[in-house]
């Protein structure tokens, strides 16, 4: 389990999937919402992974000077369209903007926010056939292992004195919208696992989500994206919301 913390941010926003489209991120956060001392956490589907590493960098570049002049932070979530090393390796590791691994802890404005990626992407067949055309190194369309896993040893080791209030996925409980399988079933036809395997990343976020409240943590709000919709509900005591294509919420 990793910790980390920003004292200085007096604000926390979540984001819905961006798809690559950093510099309207950072425009929106910045100039058209005007937001100062602001932590914003991007919940998957950020991009990395399309493009050399050397692209990502050069982006931070271009964007880290208004970052600074707000005095703003970026975090970033894993999705289904993100190499998942970026983020177990923590490859983006700026001043400013970060990725974060799996099961990591963000301290922020008296929260303790549980971060886990990962999701399904309807559309893996087309992707690994682009995969097998693609001879650029280090640049990718589809990863195998993109799927959230449930791992109760690291929710377990959470210590006692951090209670966890909010949870950010790419992904969510069954119980949560999504549900409609409209949109899956002519990707099905094509790839004969994937309903099965939709449902078994939907059991592990209602795995994660027990495992929370049966260990007595103080879960409050779950914010997730990936299905590129908006949806606000409460299940047990807790507020999910369901984040669009860059949606912006505060937490």
């Amino acid at each position: 389990m990793k910790q980390y913390k920003y004292p200085d941010a007096r604000q926390i926003i979540v984001s819905g999937d961006i798809h690559g489209d950093f510099k309207t991120l950072v425009f929106k956060l910045c100039i058209q919402y005007g937001c100062t001392d602001t932590l914003l956490i991007v919940a998957g589907d950020c991009g990395f992974g399309f493009d050399k590493p050397g692209y990502y960098d050069r982006i931070y570049n271009t964007v880290a000077g208004r970052l600074r002049k707000a005095n703003n932070w970026i975090v970033f979530v894993r999705g289904n369209h993100d190499n998942p090393a970026y983020y177990a390796e923590e490859r983006i590791n700026h001043a400013r903007w970060r990725t974060v691994p799996d099961y990591s802890i963000i301290s922020v404005c008296e929260h303790n926010i549980l971060c886990i990626g990962g999701a399904t992407s309807i559309d893996r067949y087309q992707r690994m056939k682009e995969n097998a055309r693609n001879h650029i190194k280090d640049v990718s369309y589809y990863w195998p292992d993109e799927a959230p896993e449930y791992k109760p040893a690291e929710l377990e080791a959470i210590p006692g004195t951090i209670g966890i209030d909010t949870v950010i996925t790419h992904t969510a409980p069954s119980f949560c919208e999504l549900n409609s399988h409209i949109g899956l079933q002519s990707w099905a036809e094509w790839d004969s696992e994937l309903i099965k395997d939709v449902a078994s990343e939907r059991t592990v976020m209602d795995q994660i989500f027990q495992s929370i409240k049966s260990q007595g943590h103080p879960l409050q709000k779950w914010f997730y994206g990936h299905f590129h919709q908006s949806w606000n509900g409460f299940v047990d005591k807790t507020h999910f919301s369901m984040l669009d294509i860059m949606e912006f919420k505060e937490v």
